[in-house]
């Protein structure tokens, strides 16, 4: 039991997950006390926050279920969605839940054997079309930070066996999808949906930081340590020049 205001209600344990993880069931709605009772869940490296909740939200998200913000969507502001749209840039949103695994390092000797965890995606028609359409016209697509491309790529190469829609685009296409994701993605992968990615610096030893070094690493795919180490080297000019890390950090667009 949780003896909580206005009076105690039941919790029962249904799952247990890797890494500490339960799932539970309580006996009555729970929303309203966690509206009242609940913290923000911000990341392990971020240890007090006393500013605007808002400000760890990004302007354009709708469906709840995230346990973090996808941080490279922070950047953007209602006059800078505007302005974009003003000079002809396209612009269309897709949903991933981000899970708390995403704040925690690879731990697997060989990359390889590493198990990404899973996120649940959703990528609708129209989207799909949208972005389809970008590549028949010729023009490029950029995801905003991580997630989205997590789920994009997925759409673009594993999800296709699970539905049976299929574009008239020949190159690559994305397929509408809702479901767990978890494409894990380092050196040596092959990126077929995302032409440019906008991202924040991120932690050592994550999955995200070797994303980004594959998505560097295409323009020597020879080298599979090419990616990481101009990433690195990038970090470090970074450093130097003082940029911010991580959630409230700064952003890198990589072309």
């Amino acid at each position: 039991w949780l003896d909580l205001d206005p009076g105690p209600i039941g919790v029962e344990i249904v799952a247990e997950g890797a890494g500490g993880q339960r799932s539970v069931c309580f006996s009555e709605p729970i929303r309203g006390i966690l509206d009242k009772l609940g913290e923000l869940p911000l990341p392990p490296y971020i240890s007090d926050f006393a500013g605007d909740r808002g400000r760890y939200q990004t302007v354009y998200s709708r469906p709840e279920g995230s346990a973090a913000a996808p941080t490279a969507g922070l950047h953007f502001t209602p006059e800078l969605l505007k302005n974009l749209r003003e000079k002809g840039v396209g612009w269309d949103t897709i949903t991933l839940h981000v899970g708390l695994d995403t704040f925690g390092p690879v731990t697997a000797e060989r990359v390889a054997d590493h198990q990404i965890h899973r996120e649940w995606a959703e990528l609708t028609v129209e989207s799909a079309g949208a972005v389809n359409a970008v590549g028949e016209q010729g023009g490029r697509v950029l995801a905003v930070g991580t997630t989205s491309t997590r789920v994009l790529e997925y759409c673009a190469t594993t999800a296709r066996r699970v539905d049976g829609y299929e574009p008239a685009r020949a190159r690559e296409p994305v397929v509408p999808f809702a479901g767990e994701v978890d494409l894990f993605i380092y050196p040596g992968y092959r990126f077929r949906a995302v032409d440019a990615l906008l991202t924040n610096f991120h932690l050592p030893r994550s999955s995200l930081l070797m994303l980004v070094s594959a998505f560097v690493g295409q323009a020597n795919p020879e080298d599979l340590d090419a990616g990481r180490q101009l990433l690195l080297g990038t970090y470090e000019e970074a450093k130097a020049e003082g940029y911010r890390f991580y959630s409230f950090g700064d952003a890198m667009l990589i072309l």
